[in-house]
């Protein structure tokens, strides 16, 4: 049995989240390759121990950030990491056939998603029609925000709102509260672009 399919709460797989991250931050990542064993194991099923709703970008990959190797997390990435009706479905679905404990929601500093939406309602800044679709979706978690901040403050707290928002919108669901009653946990997180660390918005 692979690290992977240990059974573990969502405490615990929250806690390896923060030693991952730690080992990250600390240049003594694990996992630079993967043993071919490992992935034969692997290919008769999976049982990651956490599911990461993060963002697309580039410089954020959650198995990377997390010291996660092969089979551990379930990652479903897009920007802004916004919920929408695919992404809805496959949290559900990682809640309900893999039976992760934990769920993560992870935004990231600088999020250019984030960035744009607050470019939209503060500048009238206009995007192209699907990008827009996207930004709406962003558009509720900054009300009550206050846009004469300067900028870099201004987007830090849009982007924790954001993640914020997500995670009440998850917990609002029918699902979540049995979800809970499972032993399941869901957790907002941001990731700091110059330092590598995740501060989990517990």
């Amino acid at each position: 049995m692979t690290a992977a399919a240990a059974s573990c709460s969502a405490d615990e797989a929250l806690q390896r989240l923060k030693e991952g991250n730690a080992r990250f931050i600390a240049g003594q990542a694990r996992f630079p390759t993967v043993q071919k064993e490992v992935l034969a194991d692997l290919a008769k099923g999976q049982q990651p121990y956490a599911t990461v709703l993060g963002c697309s970008d580039s410089r954020v990959p959650p198995e990377l950030v997390f010291d996660a190797s092969f089979g551990e997390l379930f990652v479903v990435r897009v920007a802004g990491n916004v919920l929408g009706p695919s992404i809805l479905g496959t949290l559900q679905y990682a809640g309900s056939h893999l039976n992760t404990p934990l769920f993560v929601v992870m935004g990231h500093q600088g999020c250019g998603a984030v960035e744009a939406a607050l470019a939209s309602r503060y500048r009238g800044v206009s995007h192209g029609a699907r990008i827009q679709v996207l930004l709406e979706n962003i558009q509720p978690a900054l009300e009550g925000l206050d846009g004469s901040q300067p900028p870099e403050l201004l987007l830090e707290r849009a982007v924790e709102a954001n993640v914020r928002h997500a995670v009440e919108a998850i917990q609002a669901m029918p699902e979540a509260a049995d979800a809970r009653e499972r032993g399941m946990r869901l957790v907002g997180a941001v990731y700091h672009l110059e330092s590598g660390r995740v501060r989990f918005l517990e």
